[in-house]
């Protein structure tokens, strides 16, 4: 099925304008600018689900589903499906035991996660670009080098001062993933302004397809 990165960036960024408002709303001393990375998921995934996707979280990545145990193995930070549909195991298609209305792994949408924001509840966060430019193409790779995928992206999620900052730092790691060969694509880019707590006025997502998606 085609992926439309473009709705994706949409959905995400509305989940997180909803939340921004509810922030907002509650008067809250920290947004949600302030969570960590992992704290930040529901929130995405909420969105997503909102606009009508299956999120299926820390799915295993296809060429690792030989380990035997399902604790072991690299993860993905989550998986999507369209219409909410669950993600068909392996080896049940067409059985008696394919009866729920399920997508096939080389269907699905995988989809990796890295936020970055300038500042942090303990003031300026010093490692920010080194944070932006190293991590972030590793997981590049991981969907890269997974033969078995076929439909993929890198959510960059960016909590900064101004919208400039933002505009440049996504130009930089795009241009360094190009640099090194990466097959990342032109990023569907969706910007935000957010209440000032913490030093960040502005969220900025950026969805960059993998693989030619």
């Amino acid at each position: 099925m085609p992926w439309s990165v473009a709705d994706l960036a949409d959905a995400i960024h509305e989940g997180l304008r909803s939340r921004a408002a509810a922030d907002d709303l509650e008067q809250a001393v920290y947004g949600f600018d302030a969570l960590d990375e992992l704290g930040l998921h529901p929130i995405l995934h909420q969105g997503l689900r909102d606009a009508g996707y299956g999120v299926w979280p820390e799915r295993r990545y296809p060429s690792d589903t030989g380990h035997r145990k399902k604790s072991h193995g690299k993860r993905c930070d989550a998986v999507l499906t369209p219409d909410s549909k669950a993600i068909r195991e392996a080896g049940i298609k067409g059985t008696l035991y394919d009866t729920v209305p399920a997508v096939d792994l080389d269907e699905v949408f995988w989809l990796e996660i890295k936020t970055v924001a300038q500042f942090e509840t303990e003031g300026p966060f010093r490692r920010y670009s080194a944070e932006l430019l190293q991590p972030v193409a590793k997981d590049v790779k991981k969907l890269w080098n997974d033969g078995l995928i076929n439909h993929a992206g890198l959510l960059l999620v960016l909590f900064t001062a101004d919208e400039l900052i933002a505009e440049h730092d996504v130009a930089a790691w795009h241009r360094r993933c190009l640099e090194r060969g990466y097959p990342v694509g032109l990023p569907a880019v969706r910007r935000m302004k957010i209440s000032d707590r913490i030093g960040n006025a502005r969220c900025t997502t950026a969805l960059f397809p993998v693989r030619g998606v």
